[in-house]
């Protein structure tokens, strides 16, 4: 399945908190997205493994995703090995991206950090002829996304560009929500977490709404990018 856009996340969440508002403004300009979860979040404090899968399937359908894979990495523990590596080539060839999404280049959670990296060597080693892949039985063709953009998380990286998201602020809360293990819940009798807390959930729309303050529009999501973006002209930019 060719798509447009490849989002991938650390951990089942990890995109819809990130890039949720995005990913919901693409598809609903018809391009077609697909996320790859490079662990289950096992170590997550609250909720299971099977729990966070159930809760994937929810945001992805809330967000309008055409396709959804766990890579089944072990969490906590994400490394930038030729295995891990491997492992994220075949989903850049399986779906053949022009525009990767991956963790923030510098986080709290030390695996996203480690998968911000790992994501952004395999679409290089994905472009190069003499690595050999098969997936499903069958020989796979080199391909390389145009541009891999990295969202923010946890930490305020500074942004090189954002999204307005105005219009999809309240599908990226929906999308986040489908995670109601993970969040603020104030009737759970599991342990409080940092992002279980009322702060943290309040905190996706008042740094939304502050990138959107910081750049014209009323709600944005903040990316870093790995290339130096060229405009060909200004439709659509905000002055």
């Amino acid at each position: 399945m060719k798509v447009d856009i490849l989002a991938i996340g650390a951990h089942p969440d990890d995109v819809e908190l990130g890039c949720g508002g995005t990913l919901a403004k693409l598809i609903s300009e018809g391009k077609k997205v697909a996320i790859v979860d490079l662990t289950q979040g096992e170590l997550g404090t609250r909720g299971t493994n099977f729990t966070r899968a159930e809760e994937a399937a929810e945001a992805s359908r809330v967000l309008g995703i055409s396709a959804r894979e766990n890579l089944k990495m072990k969490d906590g523990f994400i490394l930038n090995t030729e295995e891990y590596q491997m492992q994220v080539v075949k989903m850049i060839r399986k779906y053949q991206p022009e525009i990767v999404f991956a963790n923030a280049i510098d986080d709290r959670h030390p695996d996203h950090a480690k998968a911000s990296k790992l994501v952004s060597d395999a679409c290089f080693l994905a472009g190069l002829v003499k690595i050999d892949t098969v997936l499903d039985g069958e020989n796979q063709q080199q391909w390389r996304p145009k541009q891999v953009f990295h969202y923010i998380q946890w930490k305020n990286v500074i942004p090189e560009f954002v999204v307005d998201i105005s219009d999809f602020m309240e599908k990226k809360i929906e999308a986040c929500l489908a995670y109601k293990t993970q969040f603020y819940d104030p009737n759970s009798n599991e342990p409080m977490t940092p992002i279980a807390t009322k702060d943290f959930l309040e905190s996706l729309t008042y740094r939304a709404q502050d990138l959107g303050r910081l750049s014209g529009v009323g709600f944005a999501e903040g990316f870093t990018s790995e290339k130096l973006l060229a405009f060909k002209n200004f439709d659509g930019i905000v002055l």
